[in-house]
């Protein structure tokens, strides 16, 4: 690797709101105007090295289907496929190995809901530093379970994440642990760049990687590794349109405080880009894409179903920007492209193919109006099966309509193979009736 040592600045920039509570009362996490760090490459070197003995290089290969889907020669970085089924290992165990010897006697302490939480967990066990973990209430019981089989000391406290990091910030204080920020930490985003310094050993030639953003950290790291060695490469931001404040913190010129809605890919749902993050990333980033929900189901569904990989909605939000058509330019180039994540529940998956069915057009429910007789619900399901579709639920309703006493009201899911199949269904139901009311969105 290449040792750059550029001089590391520091700028100083004024408060901005970190989160919002549920009644919508603003919320400061710092009381004083605070420092961004610039990060430099030499900060990723010294990552990696540090690093090398405790997170293994993960795979980056080549989807020879989905190439053929998206027309791009696409390869996939599978940070998914290390031990805590994350990236954010790589950050955590460099910021674990920077602490002093002091601070790794006293032990660490850090608020979040998964990822973060897991990848601390599991490097304090192999280093031997004690870690402590404030999760709020929503974190997933396996999430929380594993952390704790990690040995880590964990405690349930907060409807948000908001109230979650002041308990851990007043831990921190009483106890005299060291923070650990799991986005804008300056080791933070130094061990997440390691990640680009495999991806140009693996695919070394390639114009242009995609990288879902939400914090801020991953996308960081890489973008200070990637404009450093390769400046030619196009680096491209993906967020939900549930949570998009990176696009917002680039309208704005600086951090803000952004609504954050229900959304698949929560690992991304940070109300306000790491302020570090921002400063290295506003003048790196070539292009930022907002995706809508329903192009996150579907890559969740097209990378289980071709690469057989179980990746989680934050991890699948940059696949989901080459199916969301806005990045048509990279047809015919050479794109890697980041799945950060697998740690999904298993009643979630369910949802989740279920959604990425409907946004594919494979699963369908429409509302046919018929008269209320006999053989009329056997002559409907006639018709679908003759279609070769499959009725997945069907419920008929008589009181609550405005038509013709005389008729009901019949609501079929329906399961197709294709749009196109979806379509023919359409047709062939609104040649025979006239009520047919059609919506594949849920």
């Amino acid at each position: 690797f290449f040792f750059f040592f550029l001089k590391t600045s520091i700028v100083t920039m004024t408060t901005v709101e970190k989160s919002a509570t549920p009644q919508n009362k603003k919320r400061v996490d710092e009381a004083v105007p605070y420092e961004y760090v610039d990060i430099g490459f030499e900060d990723i070197s010294r990552a990696k090295y540090k690093i090398s003995d405790g997170v293994p290089q993960t795979p980056c290969t080549k989807s020879l289907k989905l190439s053929h889907l998206t027309g791009v020669d696409l390869y996939f970085k599978k940070e998914y496929t290390l031990e805590t089924g994350s990236f954010k290992e790589r950050g955590a165990r460099y910021a674990l190995k920077s602490l002093s010897n002091d601070q790794k006697k006293r032990g660490v302490i850090a608020a979040s809901a998964g990822n973060h939480a897991l990848g601390l967990a599991y490097h304090g066990k192999l280093l031997g530093i004690h870690v402590t973990l404030v999760m709020p209430k929503f974190a997933p019981l396996t999430k929380v379970e594993n952390c704790r089989l990690y040995g880590a000391e964990v405690y349930i406290h907060g409807d948000h994440f908001g109230e979650a990091m002041d308990l851990a910030m007043q831990l921190a204080k009483e106890k005299g642990l060291q923070y650990i920020n799991g986005y804008n930490d300056k080791e933070i985003i130094a061990g997440q760049g390691t990640c680009a310094l495999e991806i140009l050993d693996q695919v070394g030639d390639m114009d242009a990687i995609i990288v879902p953003v939400g914090g801020g950290g991953l996308i960081a790291g890489i973008a200070i590794a990637i404009k450093t060695l390769r400046p030619d490469i196009e680096i491209i931001a993906v967020e939900s349109e549930a949570c998009p404040s990176f696009s917002e913190a680039m309208k704005a010129g600086k951090p803000v405080a952004t609504k954050v809605l229900p959304s698949l890919a929560d690992g991304l749902a940070v109300p306000t880009v790491g302020g570090n993050a921002f400063h290295a990333l506003r003048n790196r980033v070539d292009k930022i894409v907002v995706v809508k929900e329903k192009f996150i189901s579907l890559a969740i569904l097209r990378l289980l179903e071709i690469e057989k990989a179980i990746v989680e909605g934050a991890g699948a939000t940059g696949f989901a920007a080459l199916l969301s058509g806005q990045l048509d330019e990279l047809k015919g180039k050479k794109v890697v492209c980041l799945l950060c994540g697998g740690n999904i529940d298993i009643p979630v998956i369910g949802r989740m193919i279920e959604r990425g069915l409907a946004a594919d057009g494979r699963l369908v429910s429409f509302t046919v109006s018929v008269r209320d007789s006999p053989g009329s619900i056997a002559t409907l399901t006639t018709l679908i099966a003759k279609m070769e579709a499959s009725v997945k639920d069907i419920y008929h309703e008589r009181a609550w309509l405005h038509s013709d006493v005389m008729n009901v009201s019949i609501r079929c899911v329906v399961e197709t193979k294709s749009e196109n199949h979806a379509s023919e269904i359409r047709a062939a139901l609104e040649e025979k009736y006239s009520g047919v009311v059609w919506g594949t969105q849920f």
